[in-house]
């Protein structure tokens, strides 16, 4: 599980990260966020500009995918999970028991090898590569090229919603698994005929994101879902959350992180044209919802 730790301290900073890397025991408050691997570059960059003023906190961001972080919080396991679902679409997660915070919106978009020459998808033809029903870039590219699919694993909420708007319902072909976007990205770009899909943060020119049906992955092009696939990134907590976990969720929402947020990518919630509940429906947003 990739994970990464944020530790300030008064004096000597990185001697204080190396000792704690070693197994001794810092003394101050400790915090941990969990799950979604789409959100968690968003939540180390806060953490490390929380923690500036916030001397002797501990703040441990992991990733292991959305359903880790929804089965973590509602265990009481960690201070805050991070989820690309809406806990209502997680088996076994009790969501009355828990608090959703919808921090912000991600784009989800198709990255292929560089090998591959292609500009643009339809929105078939990419529910067939990902269904098994295309299994050679011969008939899209005329390259004689096997395709290769990397998925990411099974608790991921990237491969849920890529799936569950994508694949409309349609049984996803059996491939390799990847734990990270990270990873599956990396795949990708060494990969002759690989294609994968890994949300805005993670998009790079080691590798084509091609367009889908003639649209571009952008942060405008979601905002009025142009773009159709998507999803929200929420921050779950338990309803009676500790004031360390208060704070550091009031921080998420300050105008330090909202520049994060843009900078990197996402997409603030109250700049989105469109809604969706967890059903997936599509509605417009309301004034009073911004």
């Amino acid at each position: 599980m990739k994970f990464k730790k944020f530790l300030v301290t008064l004096i000597f900073p990185f001697l204080a990260v190396s000792l704690c890397a070693c197994g001794i025991k810092i003394k101050g408050k400790q915090m941990t966020v969990v799950g979604s691997t789409a959100l968690q570059p968003l939540i180390e960059s806060a953490a490390e500009e929380y923690l500036k003023d916030h001397q002797g906190l501990f703040i441990n961001v992991q990733g292991g995918g959305s359903g880790t972080g929804l089965s973590e919080i509602q265990q009481g396991a960690v201070s805050m999970g991070m989820s690309d679902l809406y806990a209502q679409e997680k088996k076994g997660i009790k969501a009355d028991t828990l608090l959703d915070h919808r921090l912000l919106v991600t784009g989800i978009a198709p990255v292929v090898n560089k090998k591959v020459k292609v500009n643009n998808l339809t929105f078939k033809q990419l529910q067939q590569i990902f269904s098994g029903q295309i299994t050679n870039w011969h008939s899209i590219t005329g390259q004689d090229l096997p395709i290769v699919i990397v998925n990411r694993s099974n608790g991921s909420g990237t491969r849920f919603n890529f799936e569950k708007i994508v694949l409309m319902g349609n049984k996803p072909k059996p491939a390799q698994e990847q734990d990270s976007s990270g990873m599956a990205l990396s795949i990708v770009s060494s990969t002759p005929g690989a294609i994968s899909y890994v949300s805005f943060s993670y998009l790079k020119d080691t590798v084509l994101h091609p367009k889908v049906d003639g649209v571009a992955p952008t942060q405008d092009n979601v905002k009025t879902n142009r773009w159709k696939i998507w999803s929200y990134e929420h921050i779950y907590t338990q309803k009676n959350m500790d004031q360390t976990t208060k704070n550091f969720l009031k921080f998420l929402y300050s105008p330090k992180v909202s520049k994060l947020i843009s900078a990197m990518k996402y997409i603030p919630t109250n700049e989105m044209q469109v809604q969706r509940d967890f059903n997936g429906k599509i509605t417009p947003t309301n004034v009073e919802d911004k």
